[in-house]
């Protein structure tokens, strides 16, 4: 797993388990949403998927986002939205890190 930049007070949150080589998630559950903060070490493609509706901001490194067929290159500051149920996929350069709200529940599960 990499070692993570984030200050100790995310570290001490849960893992969430996402099976992406080289990523190390931390997970706040809500009652109706979870909120992770995400750190990838190296370069990962996300193939196309949906889900619930997501909202993220980059905070550090750049991710290629194709949302219904738009490309977007976003770098640190940048926010995103995919509505629910929107085909995207992404490729996630090493050393990106963002803050991602899911307004589903149970995307994904502590490890």
């Amino acid at each position: 797993m990499p070692k993570t930049k984030f200050p100790q007070i995310i570290k001490d949150l849960p893992k969430a388990n996402i099976p992406l080589e080289g990523l190390v998630a931390y997970l706040v559950q809500g009652q109706d949403q979870q909120i992770l903060f995400m750190e990838f070490e190296k370069d990962t493609l996300v193939p196309e998927h949906t889900h619930e509706a997501q909202w993220g901001v980059v905070l550090e490194g750049r991710i290629e986002l194709k949302i219904e067929g738009k490309i977007l290159n976003l770098k640190k500051g940048d926010t995103y939205y995919i509505p629910a149920g929107t085909p995207h996929s992404a490729k996630i350069f090493a050393g990106y890190k963002d803050l991602t709200l899911f307004n589903q529940v149970d995307r994904y599960r502590q490890k």
